[in-house]
């Protein structure tokens, strides 16, 4: 059984999967910071499928790409519950995880999250006959330069993720925005992009911002002014 949690976005998300069967799920779209929302919603969703932490075998969580705090929430809880309950753990990109919503409808997922500054985290992937396969590594790509490589690509193209709709824009509207059912990442997908993936121990367990924070970016700006 897997335990999966996203808190990389504004949405947050927790599901329950074993073999092939959702045994609950979880969604959550509001403005209260993950922090005050994300283990009540797991803790509920266990208790209302009758299940113990003990009963789960691996805990997956998103790693990253996604929001600096939302991913630190997300990952210090996994880690304190892994560790309090010895479970191991599997790292699942975020860009990933949304991709794995759409398991079954065939077609190029282009997967997007807003980076802001014009950018947007993106990763494209192949979903054909039931099976997701990834054709680029996740990034930080400017929306125009991502509008250009997918206008060289044949098939349909499907945008998900938070950055779909910017992205929806900045390509006129030439490509399938997903429906809102798929567009965001959710528990399920943590759990079906981290089915068959190494475990790993909780202490090992990382963020993966892709991007310095802005903090930072600012402040490496300043110094090469200088």
């Amino acid at each position: 059984m897997i335990l999966g949690i996203d808190s990389s976005a504004i949405t947050a998300g927790c599901a329950l999967y074993d073999s092939g069967r959702v045994i609950a799920e979880q969604f959550l779209n509001t403005k209260h910071t993950h922090s005050q929302t994300l283990l009540p919603m797991v803790e509920n969703m266990l208790k209302s499928a009758e299940v113990s932490l003990s009963d789960v075998e691996t805990i997956a969580v998103t790693a990253g790409p996604g929001s600096f705090t939302g991913l630190r929430i997300g990952i210090a809880s996994v880690k304190g519950m892994a560790m309090g309950a010895g479970k191991r753990c599997v790292s699942v990109s975020t860009l990933e995880a949304i991709a794995y919503n759409f398991v079954g409808v065939d077609g190029i997922i282009c997967c997007a999250m807003d980076a802001r500054c014009g950018q947007v985290y993106n990763a494209l992937f192949r979903s054909e006959n039931g099976i997701i396969t990834r054709l680029c590594e996740d990034r930080a790509i400017k929306a125009v330069d991502l509008y250009e490589e997918l206008k060289k690509l044949d098939g349909s193209i499907i945008l998900a993720g938070d950055g779909a709709e910017i992205l929806h824009k900045a390509t006129e509207e030439s490509f399938t925005l997903a429906p809102l059912p798929l567009r965001y990442q959710r528990g399920l997908g943590v759990c079906l992009a981290a089915e068959g993936k190494e475990s790993i121990d909780a202490a090992a367990l990382m963020p993966s911002y892709l991007r310095l924070p802005q903090a930072e970016r600012e402040r490496l700006e300043r110094e090469k002014e200088n």
